[in-house]
């Protein structure tokens, strides 16, 4: 079974992204989820936006650094959008990363370097998602799972962003439910 490090979103810690978490658990996974946010959880991604911008991006990339640093080097990084920062910076940079799992964003490999041999990877997002999508992400994301056998690019139909957090607004079941599915599959062979 796969030990993971799962990064959270931009409105935090929150009860959804604990649930996504505990269903990776429940199929035997070990999934570290710190709290880069350090108790602060917000109802909208506005929210979680003007606090991320107070204690700064470099700040919570540190904040991952080390809870990374507190786990072994053969880890599955997993993030959800703000965490993919984090998550993908630390399985491009980080000796032993067993794989990758990043949900609804996935930087520019120009920012996070480029993308190391041997680390399989998933990336989720929705094709008309507006920071996934609208942003370039998934134009990024479609570049590398066409150059890498190991990488695949999961699409989904829709607009929502954070669509597998289930305690905010934006939460699409059909898709989520279809996300664990892949993300399990994923695990099982790490």
């Amino acid at each position: 079974m796969a030990e993971v490090l799962l990064l959270h979103h931009i409105c935090g810690l929150t009860s959804g992204v604990r649930e996504l978490a505990d269903a990776w658990r429940r199929a035997g996974h070990t999934v570290h989820t710190p709290d880069l946010f350090e108790g602060h959880t917000f109802d909208a991604i506005a929210e979680g936006s003007e606090f991320t911008e107070r204690v700064g991006f470099d700040e919570i990339r540190v904040r991952a650094a080390r809870a990374a640093d507190d786990l072994t080097a053969e880890l599955v990084y997993a993030g959800i959008s703000m965490g993919v920062m984090a998550a993908q910076t630390l399985a491009v940079t980080r000796r032993g990363a067993r794989g990758a799992v990043l949900m609804e964003a996935f930087i520019a490999p120009e920012w996070a370097g480029p993308w190391p041999e041997h680390v399989p990877a998933q990336i989720h997002g929705m094709d008309h998602d507006e920071f996934f999508a609208g942003e370039g992400d998934l134009d990024h994301a479609r570049a590398l799972a066409a150059s890498r056998e190991d990488v695949e690019l999961f699409v989904y139909p829709g607009t929502s962003h954070l669509f597998e957090a289930r305690s905010l607004p934006s939460h699409d079941a059909q898709a989520t439910a279809l996300l664990n599915d892949r993300v399990l599959e994923f695990l099982a062979r790490r």
